[in-house]
C-alpha cells in the first residue's frame, strides 16, 4: 500500500485554551495529506474541478489519542483505504514528534457534478486515476 506523508508544524492560530490543537484543525491536517497523496500519485483536485467535478466528504471518522502542542511537528500518513470505483475512503494517521500515533481517522467521497451534484462512476470518467488508486492499494 502507498502511504504519503506530510509534515506540518503547530501553528499558534491551531490551539485552544488548553494549548493543544483545536481538535477541528485535524480534519484540516487530513485534507493537507489527502491532498498530498492525490499530487503523489500524479493528479489534481484542481483539474478535477475545471472538469466539472466535486469530491465532497460524505463522512469524516477521527480518534484522538495524544494530543499536539504549539511548536510541535505532526507528520501526517494518508493512503486510501477503500475504492470501489465509486466511492473513496482515505485512512490517515497523524504521529507525535516521538512517533506515536495521536490522531487516526478516515474520511469517505463520492465524487460528483458540479451542477447536479449527481455522483459520477470515477472508474469509467477517470480510468487512469481509477488504475492508480488501485496501484496505490496494491489490487
Amino acid at each position: 500500500m502507498f502511504i504519503s506523508k506530510h509534515e506540518v508544524e503547530v501553528r499558534y492560530a491551531e490551539t485552544d485554551q488548553m494549548g493543544v490543537v483545536y481538535h477541528a484543525n485535524y480534519l484540516i491536517w487530513m485534507d493537507l495529506g489527502r491532498t498530498k497523496l492525490i499530487k503523489e500519485l500524479g493528479f489534481s483536485y484542481k483539474k478535477l474541478e475545471e472538469d466539472g467535478v466535486l469530491c465532497p466528504v460524505l463522512e469524516a471518522s477521527v480518534k484522538y489519542k495524544k494530543p499536539f502542542r504549539f511548536g510541535e511537528t505532526a507528520t501526517i500518513h494518508t493512503w486510501i483505504n477503500e475504492y470501489n470505483g465509486i466511492r473513496i475512503v482515505y485512512g490517515y494517521k497523524i504521529f507525535t514528534p516521538n512517533n506515536e500515533v495521536g490522531i487516526e481517522g478516515t474520511t469517505s467521497h463520492v465524487c460528483v457534478k458540479n451542477d447536479s451534484f449527481k455522483p459520477i462512476n470515477f472508474k469509467k470518467h477517470y480510468p487512469h486515476w481509477h488504475e492508480e488508486y488501485m496501484k496505490a492499494m496494491n489490487k
